[in-house]
């Protein structure tokens, strides 16, 4: 007389599945579980204005602590305070040398500041938060135009679009800020205005 198996057996489960509705069954809902799943609101206002925050902060790489003092420093400042805090972030030196195509990432751009890479109207710096400001000129240090980063930027030039208010020179890699970037330049996927009512409370 054969033991009794139960559902455990492979026919058994084929079985069940096909029952409550084969691989469909396991496909993730949009919505959270539960009898009130649907029902549930799924996101609060201080939500989406901490997420909008996280978003801005960990595209730039920057600190929350550091986050919050640009925008006081924003805040200080005249015009929209969304829009100054953007400018201040894009700005940045590290950010700069990222938008100009001289590095792949931010990350990336970080370290050569840090590393001392590079001069600012011929004088060297090499903290990546330096604010640059209308009609700077950024260079390369003549030791490290040939090293491989430099190089490997010589080749791709060209490969990622640089924004209007640069001028890259690919001979040697020199950056004219034109002008500060107004937000139709700044092409990060953020709203300002979250970040700004997330801060203000």
């Amino acid at each position: 007389m054969a033991r009794y198996t139960g559902p455990a057996t492979r026919i058994s489960r084929r079985l069940k599945v096909d029952l409550v509705g084969g691989d469909q069954a396991f496909e993730r809902r949009p919505y959270p579980p539960g009898q009130h799943g649907r029902g549930r609101v799924k996101e609060s206002e201080y939500l989406l204005q901490l997420q909008e925050k996280q978003k801005a902060r960990y595209t730039y790489g920057i600190l929350e602590r550091q986050f919050r003092k640009y925008y006081e420093e924003a805040a200080r400042r005249e015009g929209k305070t969304g829009e100054v805090l953007l400018q201040l972030l894009e700005t940045r030196l590290d950010n700069v040398i990222y938008r100009a195509g001289l590095a792949r990432t931010r990350r990336q751009a970080r370290q050569l500041v840090s590393h001392a890479h590079f001069l600012v109207n011929g004088k060297k710096v090499n903290i990546p938060s330096y604010q640059v400001s209308k009609f700077d000129i950024i260079d390369v240090k003549p030791k490290s135009l040939g090293t491989l980063p430099f190089v490997a930027a010589k080749e791709s030039y060209g490969d990622r679009p640089i924004p209007g208010w640069l001028q890259v020179v690919q001979s040697n890699l020199r950056i004219l800020v034109h002008q500060t970037p107004e937000r139709a330049q700044i092409d990060v996927p953020v709203t300002e205005q979250l970040i700004v009512e997330y801060y203000s409370k």
